[in-house]
């Protein structure tokens, strides 16, 4: 009588303890995110970079990156996977790290925001900003002109940069789980974009200020030239679209040694992870997606 009691007791408990075990089990077993990140084009080493990417990427959370990388190193590079109208549908989060800047066929371009548009998230990295553009692109767009379907989906719009000089780099937002934990450093050589329109939807992230010295030039015409300080708006997010879809931005990266950086990589994870809604209010990654 006592030992079938016992044996009721332990079935009873296992039956209580088994759904919870099985809830916990199935949370730690998340598939890993699927992040595809196509890069290529002018101006950049993508062979070093796209590694160091997904290595970074791969070793600090549960993600898969798949790399598309062109050979086509000119401001005209395009990527077959583009050229599906379904092209985003098997990832999770897209990186746009190209630099395709005299890529201009309209029905290509909106052949890559139809996708985001639809809700798919997008983290766009340094050339991403100077992609895609045409007409008059110097001046500040309109919203809804016919140039102006890229900056929309990035959030602000950026035509160029100054001389290569270190960045120092200062947060706007310490409460955005994607600045958390983040601490002002001042980077190496570094391009810093400048802002033409920075767009209503936008959420600014990270400022930047570069001091140059004068130029041989500037030296010539005034020995006693001053250096010239710039600033600008280098990481922010944006809600593209009717869905609101998330979107993270940084300009920052044009130097191997800055995507090496561990505050960098460790940055753009959290904007991938943002993106994706897979973030924590305190910058951890969401449950089943932590290493």
């Amino acid at each position: 009588m006592q030992t079938t009691l016992v044996k009721l007791i332990a079935v009873i408990a296992t039956a209580a303890i088994a759904p919870h075990a099985a809830s916990v089990s199935a949370q730690e077993a998340k598939s890993p995110l699927k992040v595809l990140l196509v890069a290529g084009g002018c101006c950049h080493d993508y062979t070093t970079q796209t590694k160091l990417l997904k290595e970074g990427i791969e070793s600090r959370i549960n993600a898969e990156v798949t790399v598309v990388l062109s050979s086509d190193t000119s401001t005209k590079a395009t990527f077959e996977i583009y050229e599906s109208d379904d092209w985003a549908k098997a990832y999770d989060v897209i990186i746009h790290d190209e630099c395709s800047a005299n890529v201009t066929e309209k029905p290509y371009v909106d052949r890559i925001l139809a996708a985001h548009k639809n809700g798919t998230p997008a983290v766009n990295l340094h050339c991403a900003m100077h992609s895609y553009r045409w007409g008059d692109f110097k001046v500040a767009v309109e919203p809804g002109a016919d140039n102006a379907a890229w900056y929309e989906m990035i959030g602000l719009q950026s035509t160029g940069h100054g001389p290569k000089a270190p960045l120092e780099l200062q947060s706007l937002d310490s409460d955005h789980p994607v600045m958390n934990g983040f601490t002002d450093w001042t980077t190496v050589d570094e391009e810093l974009y400048n802002n033409v329109r920075v767009f209503n939807s936008t959420g600014q992230l990270l400022r930047a200020k570069q001091t140059t010295p004068p130029n041989k030039k500037q030296l010539k015409d005034d020995r006693n030239a001053k250096p010239t300080e710039s600033a600008a708006v280098i990481a922010w997010t944006n809600e593209y679209g009717p869905k609101k879809t998330r979107i993270f931005s940084t300009s920052l990266g044009h130097q191997n040694e800055t995507v090496a950086d561990t505050r960098y990589m460790e940055f753009v994870v959290r904007g991938v992870l943002w993106a994706s809604g897979n973030i924590t209010a305190d910058g951890k990654p969401a449950a089943g997606f932590a290493k």
